[in-house]
């Protein structure tokens, strides 16, 4: 049998893209024409080598965003300023890496406004672009199926903190009804949409680790409930839902285990669940959904990383197979597609592996599926 591919959604950016990108959030005068150019192009060659390296569902490389979170804040209303920087709790442990990974750039920069004012959409023109994008070079270039990312409502209160709503509860709860057109629209669009939710992870260590870890479980799930109310409207299998705990090179030391956020992950509202198994701090957790295998929905189709988006090594094609069928043996082939740990352009201009290498990889994941599929 075939074993499809994928993978979290954001790819290297060219520099022509980036400047853009950048001109735009420095406010710096730039042709918006010739900027509406080159995002249309540059999705048009990044969903070719999608193609070209055996990739089965594509995206836009979320070609035109900022960030996979920060995004929100030019196209819904509510933010200004700059919200307070909270470095990992595993960095601040070693802060001479900490240090040296600021001096090399190893750290992006970019804005993180408060919320400071009514959430509200200013419309889903920038969206319906990138989604006219993405049709267009998935017909140009054969793919049958693409998925769009997006900020769920978590994320979003991660980095873009609140500073207007009386209470977290609240700021969710607008950011719930604010996001819930932009995920309608994706989908309707005969895409699937992918929520993006590393503070269901990554936030342990980031912002919340005054709590323990039964207090955070219960923050995560408040993010799960509202992320849930945002997509009452959108079919469950046509939502994917990736999970993280940061797509840094770093000790990881103080990542809550999957074995603590498995239920809360599981309650989402998605079909297709994305989570890490490649890096070294995560690559044993397979071991939880073998011996948690009656907690996971019949509903569900497993998507672990089986390369890691923070090294520059390729993975050899029988380590990915050999990855993928731990996932087959435990809820069969039908029910797995091969997958990357994180994005490969989290933040645009950003990425700690090398852009023909990150190509590389995708090619070892789909060679590694077909060994895979084979047996």
């Amino acid at each position: 049998m075939s074993i499809d591919t994928t993978h979290v959604g954001s790819l290297p950016r060219s520099q022509k893209v980036v400047d853009f990108i950048f001109a735009r959030e420095r406010e710096e005068p730039y042709d918006k024409a010739a900027f509406d150019t080159a995002m249309s192009e540059a999705v048009s060659d990044t969903v070719a080598r999608q193609v070209a390296a055996g990739i089965g569902i594509v995206s836009d490389g979320e070609t035109s965003k900022i960030s996979y979170a920060t995004y929100v804040k030019d196209r819904y209303t509510g933010f200004s300023g700059d919200s307070p920087r909270n470095a990992p709790a595993d960095l601040r442990k070693f802060p001479s890496f900490l240090k040296r990974l600021a001096e090399d750039g190893g750290t992006p920069k970019y804005a993180r406004p408060m919320c400071t004012g009514e959430v509200t959409s200013k419309g889903q023109g920038e969206l319906q672009q990138d989604i006219d994008n993405l049709k267009a070079a998935m017909a140009q270039h054969g793919a049958e199926r693409g998925f769009m990312n997006a900020a769920s409502p978590g994320v979003i209160s991660l980095f873009l903190q609140n500073d207007f709503y009386k209470t977290r509860e609240a700021y969710l709860a607008a950011l719930a009804d604010a996001m819930r057109e932009e995920y309608q629209t994706i989908v309707a669009a005969g895409l699937d949409v992918q929520l993006d939710c590393p503070d269901l992870a990554l936030s342990r260590h980031m912002l919340f680790n005054d709590l323990s870890d039964a207090e955070f479980l219960n923050v995560a799930g408040a993010h799960v409930e509202a992320l849930n109310h945002a997509l009452q409207d959108v079919p469950e299998d046509r939502v994917r839902i990736h999970i993280c705990w940061g797509n840094y090179e770093g000790p990881h030391i103080c990542d809550i285990g999957m074995d603590k956020v498995f239920d809360t992950l599981m309650s989402a509202k998605a079909r297709y669940v994305l989570f890490e198994t490649s890096n070294p701090r995560h690559a044993h957790e397979w071991t939880v959904f073998r011996d948690r295998k009656a907690g996971i929905p019949d509903t569900k189709v497993l998507v672990p990383g089986v390369v890691d988006t923070t090294t520059n090594f390729v993975e050899h094609p029988e380590l990915v197979a050999q990855r993928i069928d731990r996932f087959a043996g435990i809820v069969g082939a039908d029910r797995v597609i091969a997958g990357s740990d994180c994005g490969f352009g989290t933040f645009a201009g950003f990425g700690a592996v090398d852009p023909e290498i990150a190509f590389a990889k995708l090619e070892a994941l789909a060679e590694g599926a077909r060994l895979a599929g084979a047996r």
